[in-house]
């Protein structure tokens, strides 16, 4: 899977990733490949990575927007 993690200021994070764990406005979820099609809300928390090579990253937000289509994660995030 393709994210694309971006706020109005930067790019904080552009790669393959195998699992993406984020802070949506009626929980935290997950997204694995072939997931199907969402648009969600997000709020205040941590975004969770897990690359391709099995790296964990992380990454605080104020809130946001995701959404994940055909395997390509998009995330508006502010910061």
């Amino acid at each position: 899977m393709h994210l694309e993690i971006v706020t109005p200021e930067k790019s904080l994070y552009s790669g393959e990733v195998e699992l993406v764990q984020l802070p949506g406005k009626n929980g935290s979820f997950e997204i694995l490949k072939n997931h199907a099609p969402i648009v969600s809300s997000l709020e205040k928390g941590t975004i969770k990575i897990k690359s391709v090579g099995g790296e964990e990253i992380f990454f605080e937000i104020s809130g946001g927007v995701a959404e994940c289509k055909k395997n390509v994660i998009s995330v508006l995030a502010d910061n």
